[in-house]
Parts: structure tokens; sequence; C-alpha cells
């Protein structure tokens, strides 16, 4: 017991150093880095204890298991990204938008396909569907409230239909590797919600 408490401490002095931050969310972050790199298959706790610099016995003390860790992996990585994808400029300035969401894609690739692996492995174990639901809902519900704020009515469905787009964008650009078409076709997104705005404007009177 003496020798596991003195592997943890070590641990955690460890993943206070090193280069994904320190605590839970450097073996979040791990986490997100290994399913980019190797898939689903290839997350262990020795996986993300090696890309994280730490002792593995850490990330079972932190998560005491793999579905737990991959769960709160997903959690994190939603919030992140919602965080830093501004939608409130989709409409407002849809270039800058554009370019802003085609660059974080390309800077940070792995967050994204994370997702994607997660929202693939739930189709095959249904017991992961109710956070595959979260994840969708989650920027759903935030474009939702973008939409709102610019005056657009049946603002759910819009914003379901909305990220539908941007979701099947961002996974050409992971896949194809073709930014400035993706960035025009973002923009494009931008210009429609501007004319759907009008055009329901003017229906009113």
């Amino acid at each position: 017991m003496g020798r596991m408490y003195s592997m943890v401490k070590q641990g955690m002095q460890d993943v206070s150093n090193n280069k994904y931050g320190s605590g839970r969310e450097a073996l979040l972050k791990a986490t997100i880095e290994v399913v980019g790199q190797r898939g689903l298959h290839g997350l262990t706790f020795r996986a993300v204890a090696e890309l994280a610099n730490v002792n593995n016995s850490l990330v079972s003390y932190h998560f005491g298991n793999k579905d737990t860790l991959l769960r709160e992996a997903v959690h994190w990585a939603v919030s992140y990204a919602i965080t830093l994808s501004d939608f409130s400029d989709l409409e407002k300035r849809s270039d800058n938008f554009a370019q802003n969401l085609v660059d974080f894609v390309k800077n940070d690739p792995n967050l994204h396909i994370f997702q994607y692996e997660f929202i693939l492995e739930s189709r095959r174990r249904p017991e992961l569907k109710c956070e595959a639901t979260a994840l969708y809902e989650a920027y759903i519900d935030t474009l939702e409230k973008v939409l709102i704020q610019h005056g657009h009515a049946n603002s759910r469905p819009l914003a379901r239909a909305v990220f539908a787009a941007l979701d099947g964008l961002i996974f050409q650009q992971l896949t194809l590797g073709d930014p400035n078409s993706i960035q025009q076709a973002i923009g494009c997104i931008g210009e429609l919600l501007k004319g759907h705005l009008l055009v329901t404007s003017q229906s009113k009177f």
C-alpha cells in the first residue's frame, strides 16, 4: 500500500510538469491525443501515462477504469471545443469565423478526431449512446442560443441543420485536407443564415 501511494504521489509530481498541463486535465488531454493518434483500440492506461509522462497507476487512481476515462475525456473535449469556437461570429463575421474554425481544426486535429471516434464507438456500444447524444446536443444548444440572439425563428431544427453542415465540413477537412475549400463553404453557411433571416423577417409583413 505504501509503495502504491509513493507511485501515485510521484505520478502527481510528474503530471504537474508535462506539456499537457497539470492534474486530471493533463490526463484527459493525453487521452484525446492517444485516441486521435491510435484510435479507441489503442486507448490504454499505459498509453495515456506514457504520453503524459506519468506512472500508469496515476491514471487508474483518477479514473478507475477505461470507460470512465473515456467518458470524462468526451465531456472535457466538448466543453473545450465549444469554448474555443465562437459561434457568435458565424453570422456577424462569417469570413472571420470560417478562418478561425479552419485554423482550430488544423492546429488541434486530434481533439476533433477523438470526438468522431467516440461517436462511431457509441454505434457499436449502446452504453455510450447517452454521452454521444449529449455531445451533439451540447453543440446544438450553443448554436441555438446564438441563432435566437440573431432573431431566427424555429431555431432548434435550424441549429441542428447548421451543426450538421459544420460537422460534415470539419470531417472533410480532417480526412481530405483541403482547408481553403472548407473555409469557403463555412463562410457560405454564414451568408445563408443572413439570407434566411432576411426572408423570414420579410414574411412577417
